[in-house]
């Protein structure tokens, strides 16, 4: 699929369901050909954009641009983009070749056009020797794969998914993120993701778009947002942090950045509220002053040397360079 990306911008855009703001004046430029994660709560509004971008949903205010045009006001199929959803939504009585040549069928392809269509993508997905089969005679993760080529054998310059993993059991949400993953970067295409997985959205994000009650509350490249966060909602969500409240405000330190002293010594004094083997780490909470649970992810072979316990009194210890000061 040689495509030439075109940037999608949102501006300003608002959904409303009677007196309810879902989305508030959002505005965003996705990277182009980038693979983009809108991450957030259930509730957040996430969903409410990614139907807003496709047209299952109604601008109420605002403009969704791609290749700088505005395609707010334009039927789906009219828009440049595809949307795989939740439940997959495959025909039962259709084969699997039928399945992903149905909309060039909508469209008025002949037969033989579409099928062969319908095959390329199969093969793009590794499913051409299931193309004669039912739906219910395949997997979840088939079906999964089944749903992608029925997506892209329009040849969308966006592909929107909406939490494309969340059916699938946890072995094979792992595998088939890999999957997605590599599909985007052999495609070129832009992929918007949603999901409420903070995992997900790190294994599979160029860039990551957290919303918040119904606005952006950060976005950025994977990595800047998991190591710089700049809210505490930010912090505590995208896991892997503690937010402290210090005398000179609030910031937030990575859980592995965070080690265990004796008592008397280290930053902040605490008592052991659980010690939870994880495997090649143990994570530890301590309740400090002011009742503020911190934790900390000490690597295995550190911890059983000097093991503790609940209730156990110990030290927090860090590095203050290792402190990021939140703005809110």
């Amino acid at each position: 699929m040689n495509v030439q990306n075109k940037e999608l911008e949102l501006i300003s855009v608002t959904k409303r369901y009677g007196a309810t703001v879902a989305v508030d004046a959002i505005s965003h430029k996705f990277q182009p050909g980038g693979y983009a994660c809108l991450l957030g709560p259930s509730g957040c509004g996430k969903s409410s954009t990614l139907r807003m971008i496709a047209g299952h949903e109604i601008v109420s205010q605002g403009s969704i641009l791609l290749g700088g045009s505005d395609i707010s006001h334009l039927p789906p199929a009219k828009r440049g983009t595809a949307m795989m959803f939740q439940n997959y939504a495959l025909f039962p009585h259709l084969s699997v070749a039928d399945n992903v040549a149905f909309s060039l069928k909508m469209r008025g392809d002949d037969k033989p056009s579409r099928l062969k269509k319908a095959g390329e993508m199969l093969e793009l997905v590794d499913l051409s020797p299931l193309s004669d089969r039912l739906p219910d005679q395949l997997s979840g993760g088939q079906q999964q794969r089944v749903a992608l080529a029925r997506a892209l054998i329009t040849r969308p310059q966006v592909l929107l998914l909406d939490e494309p993993l969340s059916a699938l059991d946890p072995f094979l949400r792992i595998r088939m993120r890999g999957e997605l993953r590599k599909l985007q970067r052999e495609l070129g295409i832009s992929f918007v993701h949603v999901t409420h997985g903070q995992d997900e959205a790190l294994a599979l994000a160029d860039e990551i778009v957290v919303m918040n009650n119904a606005v952006i509350e950060q976005a950025g490249t994977a990595r800047e947002v998991f190591n710089a966060p700049k809210t505490a909602f930010v912090a505590q969500f995208i896991g892997g942090h503690n937010v402290i409240a210090l005398p000179d405000g609030h910031f937030a330190i990575r859980t592995d950045a965070v080690g265990i002293a004796l008592p008397g010594n280290g930053n902040l004094q605490g008592n052991i509220l659980g010690v939870e083997y994880q495997g090649a780490h143990v994570a530890v909470s301590a309740m400090i002053a002011g009742d503020q649970e911190v934790s900390a992810t000490i690597p295995e072979a550190e911890f059983f040397n000097n093991p503790i316990n609940p209730g156990d009194q110990v030290g927090l210890i860090w590095d203050d360079a290792n402190l990021h000061k939140l703005t809110a």
